[in-house]
């Protein structure tokens, strides 16, 4: 099986050169001097001797991910020299093909017998390659965006080495909040891991901030350039919203970004907002691609580039990135790299800690205990799983390169910088000049009228009995109801014109008139019932159950006003009803009780008060 960039790399410990043969000493030699030169040769060689360990990697050796990830494995392997005896790194070819990268697997486990593989990209080349693996327990270091919580429980050898992207979406909910955009537009790529994962988190994380999604875009990753222009044009013609969160792969990200230019979508008003696939790699975005990208802000994964650690390996990978690859204009290291240096280093240390027992199970259970501050952050598992990402970094692309606006912190919000004094925001607002699309002029409003757009048609109807609620005067239509959807209409900017249209029939033809596409909408005293769902869905009610009427009422004395809910015949009802009760509650105690006796004007003036005693001691 041929394999254009497949890699062995083979180092020799110290302590074990003096006991080794000598031919076998030779042999690895020569296999150190060829590697990367004679790839179809490496990788036809039988790579594991006894008592060396090999460790595989399958990558898109095409892809800057991939290139990173592998200099920064070369990087690894020669850092951790000496744990352990002979490790040999076979890196394989996805050829960025899911079935392709399970038979290179299936090698790398079956025929080369590697101790861990690192790096699958996507969810399908990870669930199959854990499937192969499923028997053997060889563990599985993986680069996927996410993962199914039941993956571990089927796979227990599967271990997310890359935190779970899912934590991004708040950030990019906390952008829209910031500028107070409620429509969102979502475009991502139509694969499975996206559709199960990030994708259903973020409209759930935007609406957690009063914002919806108000359309999905779906991509696949061979999306004609024709099906991408349709789908752009469809979207600007008939959508208000100018917000767009785009979730796609960097390839596919490209293109939708230089024809989005082509067709005026990057000017002024419109926002875009990229998520960790394309963000992360906008450090190696060269010139010619970067001028279709003006003004996106973009959410990608924070490491810290500090320290004596980071400073040595970026020096060491960007002398060796810019040696093995010198087409590559930038050689800046990413996220990527340092999660595969990362995971070179826990398989390391897992085999430290293993010792004569190589592989398997004991491996496995070596590297779940491991804990350490690498590169990319704290790597600690649970339930095989590495900690959460808590800190995502804010970029914006400007000229040619990018501006590092500020950081967002799960629970904290936005801050300039990352230390323990550092002050945070719930908005980004404070933390400086976004340079927008179109300019830094003025923040966008994320919406545009469309005045080719066809007005709604609003039935009103215009037999209403309550002209309070619905009144019609030839073309004018007022009324309680009308002033209602009136306000609620002017309080979203994005609201398209409309038309009032009356309406004669019964309301139950009116609902009806909005499942046969003759209204839009309808307004108006307009009863809930459930017969009328059938034909339409109603808003929350505005009113309490029930008829009411609302009546102008005008009082010319305020300190009398009590009295106007009764007629006067009313109040002369209570009144003697009132004497009454008194009347009777005198007669019957009036033998039995002294304050009750006494003379005629007495009694009176008892029965008097009794009357509004009884009144006003009455529970309410």
């Amino acid at each position: 099986m041929e394999r254009e960039s497949a890699l062995v790399l083979c180092y020799l410990d110290k302590n074990t050169m003096g006991t080794l043969p000598h031919a076998f000493s030779l042999f690895a030699l020569i296999l150190l001097l060829t590697s990367g030169t004679g790839a179809d040769q490496s990788t036809k060689t039988q790579a594991i001797f006894k008592g060396s360990t090999g460790i595989g990697a399958i990558v898109d050796t095409s892809s800057r991910i991939g290139k990173e990830e592998i200099v920064a494995m070369e990087v690894a392997k020669e850092d951790f020299y000496g744990f352990g005896n002979l490790i040999f790194l076979l890196i394989n070819d996805s050829l960025k093909d899911t079935i392709h990268a399970a038979l290179e697997a299936k090698d790398l486990i079956d025929t080369r017998q590697v101790q861990a593989i690192i790096g699958p990209q996507t969810w399908e080349e990870v669930s199959l390659v854990a499937e192969i693996a499923r028997e053997t327990q060889v563990p599985i270091l993986s680069f996927a965006d996410t993962a199914p919580e039941w993956a571990t429980g089927r796979w227990p050898s599967l271990l997310q080495a890359s935190p779970d992207k899912r934590a991004q979406m708040k950030a990019v909910a906390a952008i829209v909040q910031s500028w107070n955009w409620h429509q969102v537009i979502v475009i991502y790529e139509d694969t499975d891991s996206s559709a199960r994962g990030v994708i259903p988190h973020l409209h759930d994380a935007l609406r957690e901030v009063n914002s919806q999604v108000s359309q999905f875009v779906a991509f696949s990753p061979s999306a004609s350039s024709d099906s991408m222009s349709k789908e752009l044009e469809n979207i600007k013609s008939k959508q208000y919203c100018r917000v767009f969160v785009v979730h796609l792969s960097f390839k596919l990200a490209v293109r939708l970004f230089e024809m989005a230019k082509k067709m005026e979508m990057m000017q002024k008003d419109y926002v875009w907002i990229t998520t960790d696939p394309i963000t992360s790699l906008v450090h190696s975005i060269n010139a010619s691609v970067i001028s279709s990208m003006q003004g996106i802000l973009g959410v990608r994964s924070y490491f810290p580039k500090m320290g004596q650690d980071f400073e040595t390996f970026n020096q060491r990978f960007s002398t060796r990135f810019s040696r093995k690859y010198p087409r590559e204009e930038k050689k800046e290291p990413g996220i990527y790299a340092v999660q595969a240096y990362d995971a070179m280093r826990t398989i390391a240390l897992g085999l430290d800690k293993t010792g004569s027992k190589r592989g398997g199970k004991e491996l496995l259970e070596n590297i779940l205990d491991v804990d350490f501050h690498g590169l990319s952050g704290k790597v600690k598992f649970k339930n095989q799983n590495v900690a959460a990402a808590e800190i995502f970094q804010i970029v914006n692309v400007i000229g040619t390169g990018y501006n590092e606006i500020g950081y967002w912190s799960n629970g904290l919000g936005f801050s300039e910088n990352i230390h323990e004094n550092s002050s945070y925001d719930l908005s980004m607002i404070d933390l400086g000049q976004v340079y927008w699309p179109g300019g830094p002029r003025s923040t966008p409003r994320g919406w545009t009228a469309l005045t080719s757009a066809k007005r709604l048609r609003i039935g009103v109807p215009s037999s209403s009995g309550y002209k309070e609620y619905v009144k019609e005067e030839g073309t004018n239509f007022s009324g309680f109801s009308i002033e209602v959807f009136k306000t609620t209409a002017a309080s979203m900017p994005i609201f398209p014109p409309y038309e009032f249209h009356d309406f004669n029939g019964t309301y139950d033809e009116l609902v009806e008139q909005i499942h046969l596409k003759k209204f839009d909408a309808v307004v108006g005293d307009v009863e809930i019932v459930s017969s009328r769902y059938q034909y339409a869905e109603f808003t929350n009610p505005y009113t309490e159950t029930g008829l009411v009427l609302i009546v102008p009422a005008r009082s010319s004395s305020k300190a009398w006003s009590f009295i106007k809910p009764f007629t006067t015949t009313m109040w002369v009802l209570i009144s003697v009803i009132t004497v009454y009760n008194g009347f009777v509650v005198w007669w019957i105690e009036r033998k039995h009780c002294e304050e009750l006796q006494g003379s005629i004007t007495t009694q009176i003036g008892i029965m008097i008060w009794l009357s509004f005693n009884t009144l006003f001691l009455l529970e309410w």
